[in-house]
């Protein structure tokens, strides 16, 4: 059994490498003054070659490409593939002379292969640190933190000790990445991506999230039936060796979920879309934090005398939490009422309830203060101070400062000195009529790094200024409202834009900017995400 389990964990990063969709594969070599290139498509998929030099195809490519050209006319390919359900965000694949090898995976400016890919690395590591981070808040709940010494004490009794609490450190990593690896593989990376985006799987986190906030302040209590976890306490302790630890870290889930369950939620609902990992190294990161102090107070017993005992705190973290998960549960509203336009939740109200949840904390923390002893004071201190600095903050939002710290949360402002339009065919003929260039702005409702590119870029006056030379178009791809008219599908808005994203410009990411001339040519690379308004500027043609 104990083979059987490190097998498992010897194959599970395997198993995270080959969840990235990598449908096209890269090769090339000298020939002669000339470099012949290659790319062999996996079947299903079709490539589109979206900048290539001065190199101009029309045709979507399947199966393979091939060219051969002149070595001084080397220049990175951008591209981007499609299946019948997806299309993989813009990558760069550049040659260097040095190797002709077929590729394997790209890794950067000092990469050894022929050619070095963008990754989204970045966004991954941020998964995993709101998961580990995730993990460490789960650890203080009244729901793990009395378990840590109970399972300790267990272990040491039995004789098993250090040994049997790594394993049980082992086990609980194994169980939650296994929970990561189940959602990717029953719904994939699109529809991961319609999750996050869609308005209906956002009504149900946002009530959830409220549920779970009203049980942390105490309204009630969520537990799963009482008679799982005695079953598999039972049958761990009658039985022995690995299949006894894996039963007790199962307990552990299973115990553990009404305070578990609001963080893992919301951590999967951040991840989807990212990236077929994503869930993954979330569940990774906070099974990693979630693990630690089993293992570390096993190793070291005399740490346990030292850690503060169960007691009244941690009903203040619940409600502490509770706030926050109030706080976050606005997000998916949000992106519901302006998927669908209802106008509920406008700006000035969702910064009016973060106001009220932040300043809750810190009156919560500062209600009998004096009463707690000297420790507690200063914890209560570090905690409500913030708390309130962050509501005063926020209240010039209400009279429409950016607060540009939410502008991932919050509903957008509205960016004055431009006209914007919402439909394609309406923005081209306007700048046919006026003889104005084009910039279409690919965006989602639920989409932060929009916001977060809204707030930074999009608002910067210099910005603004040269956004009147353009006609702005800006289309929204999960906007769920039926507009009617010509559009006898049926088809909501953002079908109709994520599909003239996907068919005109290869790319199905968000944000993703375009610049077109009057008559709808696109003019130049596109723009991805940034947060520096001289990069967008410099990127402007006009």
């Amino acid at each position: 059994m104990k083979k059987l389990f490190f097998v498992i964990l010897a194959l599970l990063p395997l198993s995270l490498v080959a969840q990235i969709v990598k449908p096209v594969t890269w090769s090339g070599e000298p020939f002669g003054d000339s470099v012949r290139i290659k790319a062999e498509i996996e079947p299903g998929w079709h490539m589109n070659i979206i900048e290539f030099g001065e190199h101009e195809f029309e045709q979507e490519f399947a199966d393979s490409f091939v060219i051969t050209i002149a070595a001084n006319e080397l220049t990175p390919i951008r591209y981007n593939a499609c299946d019948d359900k997806m299309c993989t965000a813009p990558e760069v694949w550049e040659y260097t002379e040095a190797y002709s090898q077929p590729l394997s995976e790209g890794s950067g400016e000092n990469s050894s292969l022929p050619f070095r890919e963008g990754s989204g690395l970045g966004s991954l590591l941020w998964i995993f640190i709101l998961g580990f981070l995730g993990g460490l808040l789960a650890i203080f709940t009244p729901c793990v933190w009395p378990i840590i010494p109970m399972t300790v004490s267990f272990f040491l009794k039995k004789g098993g000790g250090r040994k049997d609490a790594i394993l049980y450190g082992l086990s609980i990593i194994v169980l939650y990445v296994g929970l990561g690896l189940l959602v990717t593989i029953l719904f994939g990376a699109s529809a991961l991506n319609d999750l996050s985006t869609n308005a209906i799987v956002n009504i149900f986190f946002f009530l959830l999230l409220v549920v779970f906030a009203l049980s942390f302040f105490g309204l009630f209590e969520i537990t799963l039936p009482s008679s799982w976890s005695t079953a598999l306490d039972s049958k761990a302790r009658s039985t022995g060796g690995l299949l006894s630890i894996l039963l007790m870290a199962f307990t552990l889930v299973i115990v553990s979920f009404s305070c578990t369950g609001p963080i893992i939620g919301t951590l999967l609902v951040e991840a989807a879309g990212k990236s077929l990992l994503a869930p993954t190294l979330g569940m990774l990161g906070f099974a990693i934090a979630l693990a630690l102090p089993f293992s570390l107070f096993a190793m070291f017993p005399e740490w346990m005398k030292q850690a503060p005992k169960s007691g009244d705190w941690m009903t203040s973290f619940k409600v502490v939490l509770a706030f926050l998960e109030l706080a976050l549960s606005l997000k998916f509203l949000s992106v519901a009422d302006m998927a669908y336009g209802w106008g509920i939740l406008p700006r000035w109200l969702f910064l009016a309830i973060w106001i009220a949840c932040f300043a809750g904390i810190g009156i919560y923390l500062l209600w009998n203060i004096r009463q707690v002893s000297l420790t507690r004071k200063i914890i209560r201190l570090v905690v409500l101070v913030p708390s309130f600095a962050f509501a005063i903050y926020l209240v010039p939002g209400l009279w429409g400062a950016p607060v540009k710290a939410v502008s991932a949360f919050a509903p957008p402002m509205a960016i004055e000195g431009r006209e914007v339009f919402h439909n394609y065919d309406e923005g081209l003929a306007y700048a046919r009529q006026t003889g104005k260039p084009i910039i279409i702005d690919f965006t989602g409702y639920g989409c932060v790094n929009c916001r977060k590119m809204e707030a930074y870029v999009l608002d910067n006056d210099s910005v603004k200024a040269r956004l009147q030379n353009y006609v702005f178009i800006e289309l929204f791809v999960d906007d769920r409202r039926v507009s009617g008219g010509e559009n006898a599908s049926g088809e909501s808005n953002g079908d109709i834009n994520s599909r003239i994203q996907r068919e005109q410009f290869g790319s199905n990411a968000q944000p993703y900017y375009v610049q077109l001339d009057k008559d709808g040519k696109q003019v130049g690379e596109a723009m991805a995400f940034t947060t520096d308004p001289m990069e967008f500027i410099n990127w402007l043609k006009y």
